[in-house]
């Protein structure tokens, strides 16, 4: 598995892309205006779009940081089915083999070291003949333990969004292939030098046993089985010991060697080299697959984002009803370069003459007082981001979320951003604690504000 956490892959963005979809699915569509503005500013195709617009959800609302949880679990649960797999190879080869003291039955050695494997890999043949969508037992613990490692809410819909993202190119079997076959191949590598530590420091006598059976079958059987491995290199017995071995426990040194290589040739060659060839093979398909993996635009979960992600005609207006509660947000500053200088006032009222007598190098983009205003705003911020940018409040207005989310957007997209916090008229006060609540508000934003004009910030980009 490649290393995705540090840098957004094209898997990554897909795989982000369909978690955003499944989640809408589950809990409605999201607040995306400013995503929809965005992804309509990077233009290209709709899935281009698509995809912009859920790598900003998913940046806003913490799946991108679920997405690096979950990838983190999935390391500790891949480590700790690899030393299961060790773990569960050495046992094998131990119990095949024992302590020495008594003779070992070569073929039940063998059913004890490639039984198991052998079921397991014709299971996953025929799964994979009958294009069985079911994942591998292993791999679905795999996914089970990586979404319990991770420990974040947020990344609940991860993991099926990444089986449905891989079913469309049937990428899931060479995905989980890969993993079964891979821990298999450890597992074997496993039991195979715990064989040879165990057959290089203690002596083994070989004995076959039968009560129904002549020896023909038995020889044919060994001869049969050493066949490949003796190609490359393994020493087969001979007639006359495995005769002997069915008779009494050899005593000849030569024998004990000729049955340890066969025994070792034998897994090597039907335990091993399957699982590696195989190993390679779902590697290769899946490496050569995730190319090509793109989204499913048919989805109704995409299909209805046509008309505001690529509108026939650019309309400025309210597209979606507003949500009973806006995500959690934070103000910044635009990185890109940008000029001018913009006042804009929020939500004032008659006792605010506006606007104020404006140097020639500063813009008046008027008051904010309904939501077609906003939209306007931003989509010309969003083409033209001033450098520096005030914001003229009336801190006897209480300061709701929808508020403190617009200026948020509107310092996201300036190069810096003032609140001027209005001063009440002749003869009012201000409710110390209402003007209280902005200032916690503004410093929780991390937006600087002053009750004193900001104008010559805004004609000369200092006081």
């Amino acid at each position: 598995m490649e290393d995705l956490v540090t840098a957004l892959t094209p898997l990554d963005k897909r795989w982000l892309t369909e978690a955003v979809r499944l989640r809408e699915e589950h809990a409605g569509l999201l607040e995306d205006q400013e995503a929809n503005r965005r992804a309509r500013q990077q233009g290209g195709e709709l899935a281009a779009r698509i995809e912009a617009r859920a790598l900003f959800l998913a940046e806003r609302d913490g799946i991108s940081s679920a997405l690096s949880h979950w990838k983190q679990g999935a390391r500790l649960a891949l480590l700790a089915l690899m030393l299961m797999a060790v773990l569960s190879g050495a046992g094998l080869a131990f119990a095949a083999l024992g302590d020495g003291q008594r003779p070992v039955n070569v073929f039940w050695a063998l059913g004890s070291l490639l039984g198991v494997n052998l079921l397991m890999l014709l299971g996953w043949v025929a799964g994979l003949a009958m294009s069985s969508e079911q994942g591998a037992s292993l791999g679905r613990l795999w996914l089970w333990l990586s979404e319990r490692f991770a420990r974040d809410a947020k990344a609940a819909h991860l993991a099926p969004a990444l089986l449905v993202l891989l079913q469309r190119q049937r990428l899931n079997r060479w995905l989980l292939g890969a993993l079964v076959h891979g821990l298999w191949l450890l597992a074997m590598l496993s039991a195979l030098v715990l064989l040879l530590a165990l057959l290089a420091t203690r002596r083994y006598g070989f004995v076959w046993e039968t009560t129904l059976l002549a020896a023909e079958p038995f020889i044919q059987l060994t001869r049969a089985l050493g066949a490949l491995p003796s190609l490359l290199g393994f020493a087969v017995p001979d007639e006359a010991m495995i005769r002997a071995s069915g008779d009494t426990l050899p005593a000849l040194d030569l024998a004990r060697q000729a049955w340890a290589s066969w025994l070792l040739g034998v897994v090597v060659v039907y335990g091993l080299l399957p699982r590696l060839l195989l190993f390679g093979l779902c590697l290769w398909r899946w490496r050569q697959g995730r190319q090509r993996l793109t989204l499913d635009l048919s989805l109704p979960g995409y299909a209805q984002l046509r008309e505001s992600l690529m509108p026939r005609s650019e309309r400025i207006g309210v597209q979606d009803a507003a949500p009973e509660a806006l995500p959690q947000f934070q103000a910044g500053q635009m990185d890109t370069d940008s000029s001018g200088a913009l006042l804009v006032g929020l939500e004032l009222d008659e006792q605010h003459p506006w606007p104020p007598a404006l140097p020639h190098s500063v813009t008046n983009a008027g008051v904010l007082d309904s939501r077609e205003s906003r939209n306007k705003l931003l989509e010309q911020l969003s083409r033209f981001p001033p450098a520096r940018l005030a914001i003229a409040c009336d801190p006897r207005r209480s300061p709701d979320r929808g508020s403190l989310a617009l200026l948020a957007e509107l310092a996201r997209n300036a190069g810096a951003t003032r609140i001027w916090l209005l001063q009440p008229a002749p003869g009012e006060a201000l409710d110390a604690e209402r003007l209280g609540d902005w200032h916690e508000a503004l410093d929780r934003l991390g937006l600087p504000h002053a009750d004193t004009s900001p104008l010559t910030w805004l004609e000369h980009g200092h006081d």
